[in-house]
């Protein structure tokens, strides 16, 4: 099992910035992708970004394209997003996610240890 942490969350004015980490531990090196998802008030849970832990492949979903940058530092166990050019409907509670899968997949059933999540919001 792996344990994540997300840290980073807060209040920003649309147009700012800010940058999410995730903290992993556990049985990480059998962890192939990190992901982050994220869930606004009445809505489901959504993927916004994954990477590869190799770091030879990333992927964005086209609402944060050109906008938000993940990364990850091996050699930490962390994975950030960082995130620019925000809007309002960026607002929700970001999770970070890791599956044992090769590939990285949208969808939340790929990924099989979450974190408990960090609010982001953005204020017009």
């Amino acid at each position: 099992q792996v344990q994540l942490v997300e840290s980073g969350g807060g209040l920003v004015q649309a147009g700012g910035s800010l940058s999410l980490s995730c903290a992993a531990s556990g049985r990480t090196f059998s962890r192939y992708v990190m992901g982050w998802f994220r869930q606004a008030p009445g809505k489901e849970r959504e993927f916004v970004a994954g990477i590869r832990w190799s770091g030879d492949r990333t992927l964005y979903a086209d609402s944060v394209k050109g906008r938000f940058t993940i990364s990850r530092d091996s050699a930490k166990n962390t994975v950030t997003l960082q995130m620019s050019r925000l809007k309002p409907e960026d607002t929700a509670v970001y999770h970070c996610a890791a599956s044992a899968v090769m590939e990285i997949f949208t969808s939340t059933a790929a990924y099989d240890s979450w974190g408990q999540g960090t609010q982001v919001t953005v204020s017009s």
